[in-house]
């Protein structure tokens, strides 16, 4: 099975239907890996931080398709697409949609909404209280996100691994325990990442990634991901693939090979 992202129907407009669903995620990772290959890795990492992207048929002249593309970015990082990065932006998927008969004719940023809960007022007026000590800035102010000793969780999968980690660790002396960051921000060169579990054991850092449904196509973002994460001086990582777990004893068994390849 090809890793390749699937790539939208070019004789068609980008807006339709067939193309919707295809458009977004391949122009993303086509501009912030040609960004990358061009050596302008500050605006790769603006694109990869990109949550979607809407694209509208703007205008149609000389049988050229012109596009207005809207960057629907996290509302904490709303501020820093200024004009300048918006237009470094737009050259890149210029370059992408060279030949092709359409053109990239302006770049906007908007945030993404918040998907709102009915305790909002709460969660607002309690903002600057007592809160999780882990960055976890996509899943902060959204409602629905587990929480269980003052750290936040992305899903309940991570959670399970967690908990998993937190029972080893009681299981180790005082002095051989293991440490367990989910969710924390980690700057590598030219990215900013949120591993869903940073582990340190015996002298050594580990990564553990949960890789649920969305995954499906990512395979080859994922290994590139992986990679920086070694450079960057992690010992080992490893991925756990939801769907092909169906126990409690099959997570213990998961963590269990972690630890034990990661001080190898």
């Amino acid at each position: 099975m090809s890793d390749e992202l699937a790539s939208p129907d070019m004789s068609l407009a980008l807006d339709v239907p067939q193309n919707a669903r295809l458009v977004s995620e391949w122009l993303l990772g086509t501009s912030a890996v040609l960004a990358y290959h061009l050596g302008k890795t500050d605006t790769a990492r603006m694109i990869a931080d990109v949550s979607s992207i809407e694209v509208r048929l703007w205008n149609t002249e000389y049988s050229q398709e012109g596009y207005r593309i809207v960057l629907v970015v996290e509302p904490s990082l709303y501020p820093t697409y200024n004009e300048r990065e918006l237009e470094a932006i737009a050259e890149v998927m210029r370059d992408v949609m060279w030949g092709s008969g359409k053109s990239v004719e302006e770049v906007v940023a908007r945030p993404s909404i918040p998907r709102l809960g009915p305790d909002w007022r709460r969660q607002i007026k309690t903002a600057d209280g007592p809160k999780p000590s882990n960055q976890g800035r996509k899943v902060q102010l959204e409602p629905g996100h587990p929480v269980e000793d003052q750290l936040r969780f992305t899903n309940e999968w991570e959670l399970d691994v967690y908990r998993a980690l937190r029972e080893r660790q009681h299981s180790l002396p005082d002095n051989e325990t293991i440490g367990i960051m989910p969710l924390g921000g980690m700057r590598v060169r030219g990215w900013t990442f949120e591993p869903d579990l940073l582990i340190t054991y015996r002298g050594y850092a580990g990564v553990i990634e949960i890789d649920g449904p969305h995954h499906k196509g990512h395979a080859g973002r994922d290994h590139s991901r992986d990679r920086m994460f070694l450079n960057a001086g992690v010992r080992y990582v490893d991925r756990l693939n939801v769907e092909e777990v169906s126990s409690r004893a099959e997570v213990e068994k998961f963590v269990d090979g972690f630890l034990t390849r990661l001080t190898r």
